[in-house]
């Protein structure tokens, strides 16, 4: 089975431009390509995970990784899946952002000498003349056929700036810089790029009369249609500092039952033939799926030992007493307000204290947490899906657990 076939298996590609024609470069090692990455935080989160694997298995299989970093970019913003406008960031956070990217997907990607590039697309973009490039890429944009994108047509009731409608056509360059520069012939990207990327391989073809390809990965979403990779305290970061060890295994040990072995098959590097026997697990197994699930993700973002002792710390919480055993709650519909319910409810529908001004002193004083995650905020809410599968744990004190389930 080639790498391509792989990717399939593991219900990874969503498009591609040259089925045969890809297929027949990344099996045989001869694709360099590129994925972008919008220096929009100062740490990459679960949403570029996919991106990242994707590209370890590409790199493994003998194909040369170039990581886009969005430089400039970064000035404009991707309106793709947004419905308001990016926040402007200033040329030191972006620099700053983009320092924090290259140490995060070193731990994915070998940089070692002529096995993969990072660059930034400022080198290039920065340096453009506004005449010249009207003058050389304008001709080869049709503004009715952009408009027919789905990343514009998301923006286009709320208002569509001027500098937003530009994201296509820099992207575009991108990919027809890095062709010229350093013989990328294949772009990698989110399944709501597809419009982006397609003018990019439209732009090399037109300008330089050469054939390019692009390929879409499928998005991580859950049962219910929804992106993958945030909790009641926003994003799952890669950086331990913003989503600790112990929460980040936490967050993939409460996936729910259906999605777990979705998540096995597309992120993990476990063989598919041990997947596939997976496929008929159910009960108390699907149990056993989250764990592994949580433990070869965390190893693959935080290494071997800290995944170990998450692992354990997160057996020690679930077995305070037997989790079986632990004491139980069912929420009902009633207990949420806009589908929230607030940490203070909780305390008391748990039982764990008898009053709102009990519950307040408990969690301002540092002694309650949820899943291993300590709660601070008094004012912290958590939506009804949280709630699903094995529901959350919530802990008051060092010895006091409780679990909490939708009925």
């Amino acid at each position: 089975m080639g790498i391509y076939e792989e990717l399939q298996a593991r219900g990874l590609i969503a498009q591609v431009t040259d089925e045969e024609g890809i297929r027949e470069l990344v099996n045989n090692g001869k694709a360099v390509f590129y994925i972008g990455f919008d220096p929009t935080a100062d740490s990459l989160h679960v949403g570029h995970f996919m991106a990242l694997c994707l590209m370890k298995r590409l790199q493994e299989a003998g194909n040369k990784p170039i990581a886009l970093i969005g430089g400039g970019t970064g000035y404009i913003g991707d309106p793709s899946g947004r419905t308001d406008m990016r926040s402007m960031m200033t040329p030191e956070q972006i620099q700053h952002n983009c320092d924090c990217f290259k140490k995060q997907m070193s731990k994915f990607i070998d940089f070692s000498e002529g096995k993969a590039l990072m660059v930034n697309n400022a080198d290039w973009l920065l340096d453009l003349n506004y005449i010249e490039l009207l003058r050389e890429v304008g001709p080869h944009f049709s503004v009715n056929r952009m408009l027919t994108a789905e990343c514009y047509k998301q923006r286009m009731e709320r208002g569509l700036s001027f500098l937003e409608f530009n994201y296509m056509i820099m992207q575009a360059y991108d990919f027809y810089a890095l062709f010229q520069k350093y013989g990328c012939n294949l772009q990698f990207g989110g399944d709501d790029q597809w419009s982006n990327m397609l003018a990019g391989t439209e732009l090399i073809r037109r300008k330089l009369g050469k054939d390019a390809g692009a390929m879409t990965i499928t998005l991580l979403l859950n049962s219910e249609g929804k992106k993958m990779g945030k909790t009641q305290s926003g994003a799952v970061w890669l950086d331990p500092e913003k989503t600790s060890p112990f929460e980040f295994y936490q967050y993939w040990r409460n996936v729910a039952d259906a999605d777990v072995l979705k998540c096995i098959r597309m992120l993990t590097f476990l063989p598919l033939e041990e997947i596939d026997k997976m496929d008929s697990w159910e009960g108390a197994q699907l149990n056993t799926a989250k764990e592994i699930l949580a433990y070869e993700l965390t190893k693959l973002v935080h290494g071997e030992e800290e995944a170990k002792k998450a692992q354990e710390s997160a057996r020690a919480l679930f077995s305070k007493g037997n989790a079986a055993e632990m004491p139980t709650t069912e929420l009902t519909e009633d207990d949420f307000v806009d589908g929230n319910i607030d940490i203070l409810t909780m305390l008391v529908r748990a039982g764990l204290v008898p009053s709102k001004s009990e519950a307040r002193r408990a969690v301002q004083q540092g002694g309650t947490s949820i899943d291993g995650e300590k709660i601070t905020d008094i004012k912290a809410l958590f939506e009804k899906e949280e709630f699903t599968g094995e529901g959350i744990i919530l802990k008051k004190g060092k010895k006091n657990f409780h679990r909490l389930i939708m009925k």
